[in-house]
């Protein structure tokens, strides 16, 4: 099984080496985050699933891009994973710069030392492209957490402006009455409501004082409940097979999660409505269903015209809308999509998308399979 964000199914196509990777997959990630535990303050307390993030994907992209003549030259090539992976750094931890890079360092020394553990002799071209996939997921990344942090702190703000303008006109408004009054009573109710306005103003004040996480971004108002994803699944792909005919093919195993179901379904409705709409008509749309350290990675997969690179972040309208999803010859990409990365975000993950000429366009969706103590952190784009 590869949890590559390119949906690649068939590791005959991997050189032994990569395979081998695959295999230890795991053993690598759970000594991975052993050390970054060890090491980054930050992250101590964090459960597993926040943690490992988008790591998974990472590590196997990384695994395609040292199999020779593999179309993926670097692990972050052609797709959103160590951006996604920066944002929600940014959104659900205390990280800073400096415990980005350090993960990203980390990841580096574990999967070399892992590997020659286990015998694996890389080559001088593996060594380099593992080099180069990690040393530009860093770049990647750490843009993605310095530009999270400035939307999240622009959203608290504008929020907070918005907020204490209510208080302060109600005071304002109080105290002009005040002016025009002789009325003892009147007046004693009128410098309540001052002192009322003041007193809200001033707690508003202390809780940006006290804030050091920003929970300002807009959220889904999530109503949780325990079902499972493949049967979900299998119930909206009757759906779409019904609509458009039998071209849809789902991969999953069951997997119960605590999730938004009403939510989690109009997402998956609006990413195969996509891959209808813009896909080769004439090609398969393949969904697939992974659970992986605590998380489920939810992949929808079509072939057809790829995404521009310079338009996949606008895709989501996380900072801006980017004029070029605007202007560009396949207006109306990104319908919808906005609304799916708040329903990833307010579960407390996030969503990447991987598009090629080679190997077509997947958008992938991960969160924890227990969504609930995730509920309250904020996010970068409201429904």
């Amino acid at each position: 099984m590869t949890l590559a964000t390119d949906q690649n199914l068939d590791l005959d196509k991997l050189s032994p080496t990569a395979r081998r990777m695959l295999e230890l997959r795991d053993e690598i990630l759970w000594e991975w985050a052993e050390r970054v535990r060890q090491s980054v303050k930050e992250a101590e307390q964090l459960p597993h699933p926040i943690l490992i993030n988008t790591f998974p994907s990472l590590y196997d992209n990384i695994a395609e891009a040292i199999t020779p003549g593999y179309p993926r030259a670097t692990g972050n090539e052609s797709n959103t994973v160590a951006s996604e992976h920066g944002g929600e750094r940014a959104r659900l931890t205390n990280y800073n710069v400096h415990s980005v890079i350090s993960e990203y360092q980390i990841l580096r020394w574990t999967i070399f030392d892992v590997l020659k553990a286990n015998g694996v002799q890389l080559n001088d071209e593996e060594i380099y492209r593992i080099n180069a996939s990690i040393d530009g997921s860093v770049r990647e990344a750490v843009n993605a957490f310095a530009l999270a942090q400035l939307a999240l702190r622009e959203r608290f703000m504008a929020a907070l402006t918005h907020d204490l303008r209510n208080p302060l006109s109600n005071a304002k408004l109080a105290a002009q009455l005040i002016e025009h009054s002789s009325d003892l009573g009147r007046i004693k109710e009128f410098a309540g409501k001052i002192v009322a306005s003041l007193d809200r103003m001033d707690g508003m004040i202390q809780d940006l004082l006290d804030s050091a996480r920003f929970q300002s971004g807009e959220r889904l108002r999530l109503h949780l409940e325990e079902f499972d994803i493949q049967q979900l699944a299998e119930e909206i792909c009757g759906q779409f097979t019904f609509a458009h005919g039998p071209r849809f093919q789902l991969i999953a195993q069951s997997a119960r999660v605590w999730w938004d179901r009403e939510a989690v379904k109009r997402a998956m409705e609006n990413l195969l409505g996509n891959a209808v709409k813009y896909g080769a008509s004439d090609t398969p749309v393949r969904i697939k269903i992974d659970p992986v350290h605590g998380r489920v990675i939810l992949t929808v997969h079509n072939e057809g015209e790829p995404i521009p690179p310079e338009q996949m972040e606008s895709l989501f309208q996380v900072f801006q809308r980017a004029a070029a999803a605007r202007e560009g010859n396949k207006e109306g990409w990104g319908i919808g999509l906005p609304y799916v990365r708040s329903v990833a975000e307010s579960h407390g993950g996030s969503i990447e998308v991987d598009s090629a000429d080679h190997h077509g366009t997947t958008f992938l969706v991960s969160m924890p399979a227990d969504a609930r103590p995730f509920q309250h952190v904020p996010t970068l784009e409201g429904k």
